[in-house]
């Protein structure tokens, strides 16, 4: 069997080591990118990311490498004094890939169809978009200080009036950005070219392929092979072997994602915050995070991780792993150890289903390692590895438990947008927490979200921060470090920690 396993694990590598060798005549000038996550259509609400990452689409507005705000397709903007009403200046002179010009008329049809899709612009108050000359207007209903950020996400992003069919749906998508659609086979490949009418600076690199696959070890096969220039999102048992493989740097870069324990708390067992507390305090945080995550100090002891500013609280305790302090808690919620030394309250023993998924492959390992660590305090957790699109569908059902997921909080600047969407209920959201709310916390999200003074913004963050540390709706693990193999033909290699852009464009090929 084990002959059988490790035949079948070369013949996968062998495929997809096949797919991605670039022909003779476009190797000096071909890039080739493999990442985990695969793709179903051209629709910007679900796929938007990849178009973003390969630079084929681009928003009003852009993050910059210090996490600010900057112009792209919006040369500029304006607000009223009462913030209700925001005027964007369209850049001139630009053109999508299918010939059309951009125009305000245009950014007006496309971000009207946003509207009606999944995505952040959907929380956005907005009243009306509307477009004169080469201004976009937008007016919302009330004051909202993330707009900015929320433009730059890849929901937001700019396509041409005929990428839509008559239904609202992309059909075939034009942006606007370095790179134009070449050829695209679901849900595992996609090839783009120069777009050699950019408005901006000209790329380098004239074709650039994306191959997704599920399997760590075989995208770090193509990274050693040099198959595959870059390769995204490894598995952390990849260094060792990367860092000694010739002509590979492994670039190991902190972004704002945090892999943490989702909740169902209105789960029977989990319904208390001493109880969540108890577990937090049983997780070995420094453990996985030397030995799993191989990351020395990237343990989390609160959501936010210090990259995105004022949300991350600088004078937070850090709970050390306390075994007794969380049996304690937990035998105040009445739970006790039987025989067995598992927990049982009212003839029910504490047995819990944690779900997670190997599209990012440290986790089930790090789930393994929380059952472990759980069961010192008499928790009893069966780890489920599914698709990660069980972790929504679960909570839309009400069968989800416990999920291990990382969390990415930094898809706009400001975390803000997010967290409004995600506690815009008490329900909760796919990736954020599940039946959990606090008036208090509420109450500190509408005022965030007109707060024109950033000392009082930065305070009421604090405040909102301090709440989730203690409820702990959410059980933050370990901040993340996203680990890429450049090959040594890539020149300028750099990296968004908002994963919005590969930045390709920027790069050169070393031949």
């Amino acid at each position: 069997m084990k002959k059988l396993a490790a035949l079948a694990l070369l013949s996968i590598s062998a495929l997809l080591i096949w797919t991605f060798v670039p022909s003779k005549e476009t190797e000096p000038t071909t890039l080739n990118i493999s990442g985990p996550f695969e793709f179903t259509d051209q629709d910007l609400s679900k796929n938007g990311y990849l178009f973003t990452r390969l630079q084929v689409v681009e928003a009003l507005t852009a993050i910059d490498k210090s996490g600010n705000v900057t112009p792209l397709l919006a040369k500029e903007w304006t607000t009223s004094d009462n913030n209700l009403r925001w005027e964007f200046t369209i850049r001139p002179d630009v053109i999508f890939h299918d010939g059309s010009p951009l125009t305000a008329q245009a950014v007006q049809t496309s971000l009207s169809h946003a509207l009606k899709k999944p995505g952040v612009l959907k929380r956005v108050p907005i009243k009306e978009i509307s477009a004169s000359d080469n201004l976009l207007v937008i007016e919302l209903s009330q004051p909202y200080r993330p707009l900015l950020a929320v433009l730059a996400h890849y929901t937001a992003a700019i396509a041409a009036p005929g990428s839509f069919d008559q239904q609202g749906n992309v059909a075939e998508l034009s942006g606007t950005g370095p790179y134009k659609i070449q050829e695209l086979q679901a849900p595992h490949k996609a090839h783009v070219i120069k777009n050699n009418e950019y408005w901006g600076k000209n790329a380098s690199i004239e074709h650039v392929h994306y191959l997704a696959g599920h399997r760590s070890e075989s995208r770090a096969l193509l990274a050693q092979t040099g198959q595959a220039d870059l390769v995204y999102t490894l598995d952390p048992a990849s260094i060792d072997v990367l860092e000694s493989t010739k002509n590979v740097e492994l670039v190991m870069e902190s972004i704002p994602r945090t892999i943490l324990i989702k909740l169902n708390n209105e789960h029977p067992f989990l319904d208390h915050s001493d109880v969540r507390q108890a577990i937090s305090l049983a997780l070995d945080r420094t453990g996985i995070s030397k030995q799993i995550v191989r990351v020395p100090g990237s343990e989390a002891y609160q959501l936010f991780a210090p990259s995105l500013g004022a949300w991350h609280i600088d004078t937070l305790e850090q709970t050390q792993r306390n075994i007794d302090q969380a049996k304690t808690l937990l035998a105040g919620q009445g739970w006790q150890e039987n025989e067995e030394g598992i927990l049982s309250r009212e003839g029910k023993t504490f047995d819990i289903t944690l779900t997670t998924y190997s599209d990012r492959p440290e986790l089930p390992i790090v789930a393994t390692a929380i059952q472990a660590q759980l069961k010192e305090v008499g928790i009893h957790v069966n780890v489920s590895i599914d698709n990660s699109s069980a972790i929504p569908s679960k909570h839309k059902d009400g069968t989800l438990e416990m999920a291990l997921v990382a969390r990415n909080f930094g898809t706009t600047a400001d975390p803000l947008a997010l967290l409004i969407r995600d506690f815009a209920s008490h329900k909760g959201s796919d990736w954020g927490p599940m039946n959990w709310s606090s008036e208090e916390f509420s109450n500190l999200l509408e005022r965030l979200s007109v707060e024109p003074n950033q000392e009082q913004y930065n305070q009421m963050t604090q405040e909102a921060s301090s709440i989730l540390a203690e409820e702990m709706p959410l059980i933050p693990v370990t901040f993340y470090t996203q680990l890429v193999a450049v090959n040594e033909r890539v020149n300028h290699f750099s990296f968004d920690p908002f994963e919005i852009n590969y930045r390709i464009s920027e790069m050169t090929i070393n031949d």
